[in-house]
Order: C-alpha cells, then structure tokens, then sequence
C-alpha cells in the first residue's frame, strides 16, 4: 500500500468531488431531459455527502506540533491530546449533541 499524507489525500479527493458537482450541475442548468436531471441531482448530492465525510476524517488526523512539551512529560501529554482531540472528533460526528448517536 502506498504511503500518503491525510491532507494531501483530503485535498486531491476534495478538489475530484468539485469538480463532479460542477459537472453535474451544468447538466442539471443545459438539460431538459428529467431523468438526466435526476441522475445529476443524485450525483451531486452523493458527491457533497462522500465530501462531507473526508472533511470529516481529515479532522480527525492528529497534527504533531514542531514544539511539544518537554521529553519527560511528551507521553502524558499526547495522550492528553489524544483522548481530547478523539473526543472532539467523535462529537462532531454526532452532530455535536453529546451522548446521543
């Protein structure tokens, strides 16, 4: 498997899921046809959907600071930050209301 970056990844699939919306919503404005309108439409809203959800997981990547604290503390400290940012990541999968799924 091919090693690659959690934002470059987030980026490149981001930038793929624009232009397929863009795509379809041109169809959707020049065509008159419905079922071509209505498959665009389910394009584009499964493309905003699969979008939504990466911007999700990018979230969820833990950014490693250049400065952290000092060595003897580094272990308590990560967990710390883990735990919060897990924490976070899970509410905003929730919708931000707290112990409801």
């Amino acid at each position: 498997m091919t090693q690659i970056s959690v934002p470059a990844w987030s980026q490149g699939l981001q930038t793929k899921m624009m232009a397929a919306i863009d795509a379809a919503w041109r169809t959707i404005e020049t065509s008159d046809d419905p079922a071509a309108v209505k498959k665009a439409r389910e394009k584009a809203k499964a493309c905003g959907e699969m979008a939504a959800v990466v911007r999700k997981i990018a979230a969820m990547v833990v950014v490693r600071p250049l400065a952290g604290p000092a060595p003897e503390f580094a272990g308590a400290a990560a967990a710390v930050g883990q735990v919060e940012i897990a924490t976070r990541a899970l509410d905003r999968l929730k919708g931000g209301r707290r112990g409801r799924l």
